[in-house]
């Protein structure tokens, strides 16, 4: 009988030991979480602050995997903060998140905009295949380790226009002296050609390009562009976007903030994250074909490919850009290394899959 009761007061003092050590545990499951995301770009825009998978869109995914658990409140370009202010702020502590994209950050490093896009370099599908698979997220956190930040894709608009232009592109040195909106890489590129190059939030371009303060802009596809009135300023529409075959959009997110996570949210962010860069892709198909049609046969724009010696040129300059950018950081030259490693092994496989397909079936 006493070692019947020995055992059993063993047991309860088990059981009891047990529930003391995982209560944290069950507590800190249920803990509620409440962060902000400011954004780059202006309130209602869509794909960039509303609709399929934009950052209110990825904001309200979050809050239904998490039962509410981890709610995110979105603030659009201007309401918290201005529109190009989010790695600091999100870096200091002011918000736990921001939506933009990397290559803005190019002042902070210039090997951000490999996290972007890279002119003549991957598409969609490659970009997500070396983001996700080829070791380009483990270097994006790497890079953005010193600055406190963690960083995920939230969205992608797929390849892009050359852009707009008040007056027809018909030789290299039609750049000479031109002022244009352009953002990233690509503007290192057009600065070798003469270009003065302009980086201006997605609200300024318009006003800019209609009064000539601007000569020309990029932006994003036939959707987008439209929505913002570009051809009204503007009739010559160049393709394609060898400047951004891709375009990924970034979560950035406070690091130190982000490791207080419990692992189960953190995880539910990164699928929100990733369904959203599946979901604004998709849309941006679906919408830019309708649009350009419209654009080209009831707004008067002369939609056309940029001469191919032109494109060659631009190809030229892009590669010496780079190389010489990358010999200049170790950072950076990690980054375009590991890039272009994976894109030389990408290559082959895109060359004979999709590259024939759309060359035989069309």
């Amino acid at each position: 009988m006493k070692r019947r009761s020995f055992l059993k007061a063993g047991a309860v003092g088990a059981t009891a030991a047990a529930a003391t050590i995982a209560a944290p545990a069950v507590v800190r499951a249920q803990e509620r979480f409440q962060w902000r995301m400011t954004n780059a770009y202006p309130p209602g825009a869509p794909f960039y602050s509303t609709g399929p998978g934009s950052p209110e869109d990825f904001a309200k995914r979050v809050d239904a995997m998490s039962g509410g658990r981890l709610k995110i409140q979105h603030f659009g370009a201007g309401e918290l903060i201005p529109a190009l202010e989010g790695f600091d702020a999100v870096r200091s502590g002011t918000v736990e998140l921001n939506a933009a994209n990397a290559y803005f950050w190019a002042g902070k490093s210039f090997a951000a905009q490999y996290f972007t896009t890279v002119p003549f370099g991957l598409n969609f599908q490659g970009q997500n295949a070396w983001l996700y698979h080829g070791g380009g997220l483990e270097l994006w956190h790497e890079l953005y380790s010193d600055f406190g930040l963690v960083a995920f894709p939230l969205n992608n608009t797929g390849v892009q226009m050359t852009g707009w232009f008040r007056e027809p592109i018909e030789k290299i040195e039609d750049f000479d002296g031109l002022k244009m909106r352009i953002p990233g890489l690509a503007g290192k590129v057009y600065s070798a050609l003469g270009v003065n190059v302009k980086l201006l939030p997605g609200g300024e371009i318009f006003p800019a390009l209609e009064r000539g303060v601007i000569d020309a802009a990029e932006f994003v596809g036939p959707y987008q562009d439209r929505r913002m009135g570009l051809q009204n300023a503007a009739k010559y529409y160049y393709t394609t976007g060898w400047h951004e075959p891709q375009n990924t959009g970034e979560l950035l997110i406070n690091k130190a903030v982000w490791e207080k996570l419990p692992s189960d949210l953190q995880e539910i962010v990164k699928a929100a994250a990733q369904a959203s860069v599946l979901e604004s892709h998709a849309w941006s198909e679906a919408v830019n074909a309708e649009a350009l049609a419209d654009l080209v046969e009831n707004e008067g724009v002369n939609a056309q490919a940029l001469p191919q010696d032109i494109v060659t040129r631009m190809r030229e300059l892009t590669l010496e850009v780079l190389e010489e950018e990358a010999g200049k950081d170790e950072a950076v030259k990690k980054v375009h290394t590991a890039f272009f490693e994976f894109k030389k092994k990408w290559d082959r496989w895109a060359g004979i899959s999709e590259s024939v397909y759309h060359t035989q079936v069309r």
